[in-house]
């Protein structure tokens, strides 16, 4: 199996980094597809944002001569909810997964000494995931967060 030659474009970008870029698009597209799958209006809303957020990643993964390699996304485990609380109670899981892999993203980007990299990080997306966990919990009061283990595949846990 032949290897892709790097990019022209490539300077100061580190594998690790477009490796760790490439786990995120995926988590966004993820949770862009859970987020479509449950609550109607709402959660068309995230899945618009959650797919922006992939798109913005993967248009810097070219930009830096990275490249993109997707996954298939898989259909969460549930289609039965139960109730809505249920489902806010999954999306705020997944809203916190998505939050500590892109501090895991910041600090990789930190150790490899790559400022581009941190500051598009903070400028587009640490900032914006902290006032989304925190509107879910205060648009839907009562849920703890926590009860979604079930819902997510593995690697994204």
């Amino acid at each position: 199996m032949m290897t892709a030659s790097p990019s022209q474009v490539r300077q100061n970008y580190h594998q690790d980094s477009e490796a760790a870029i490439n786990r995120q698009i995926n988590l966004e597209l993820y949770a862009s597809y859970v987020c479509l799958s449950n609550f109607a209006k709402y959660f068309l809303h995230q899945s618009h944002e959650e797919r922006e957020h992939a798109e913005k990643l993967m248009k810097l993964q070219n930009q830096r001569g990275g490249r993109i390699f997707l996954q298939d996304i898989k259909k969460p485990d549930r289609d039965d909810w139960e109730n809505g609380l249920n489902a806010m109670e999954c999306v705020l899981h997944l809203e916190k997964s998505v939050n500590q892999s892109l501090l895991e993203l910041h600090k990789l980007a930190t150790e490899k000494n790559d400022p581009h990299l941190c500051d598009f990080i903070e400028t587009h997306y640490l900032n914006e995931q902290v006032k989304s966990i925190k509107k879910l919990t205060t648009d839907f009061p009562g849920h703890q967060g926590s009860a979604c283990m079930f819902g997510l595949p593995l690697p994204f846990l």
